[in-house]
């Protein structure tokens, strides 16, 4: 038994470190990116049209929805409300089962 509660926790964290890893991979391309993109427009037109602010805002939007998920900063459906609704459907079916 405690050997699985282990196991458990372990593979609990592995996927933890696993979203912290690709969420941080993403945010690191888009620094490279946006970079690239803005020196670019940069050498280009000297910032007169600074198109780059596009592709900044569309995949900064990504970034935070990305941010929202991986630390659990969801407000409405988050992992606590997803603990409780849990708890809630399994209280629910034990009760309807009292009564069959």
């Amino acid at each position: 038994m405690e050997q699985s509660k282990k196991e458990s926790k372990y593979i609990r964290a592995k996927g933890r470190v696993d979203e912290l890893k690709k969420f941080y991979a993403n945010l690191w391309s888009y620094i490279m990116v946006i970079s690239a993109l803005a020196i670019i427009n940069y050498v280009v037109n000297d910032f007169r049209y600074m198109w780059f602010l596009w592709a900044a805002f569309g995949w900064g939007i990504g970034i935070v929805f990305h941010a929202l998920c991986t630390f659990n900063l969801n407000p409405f459906f988050g992992k606590s409300w997803e603990e409780r609704k849990i708890k809630e459907l399994m209280n629910e079916d034990e009760n309807t089962k009292k009564w069959r």
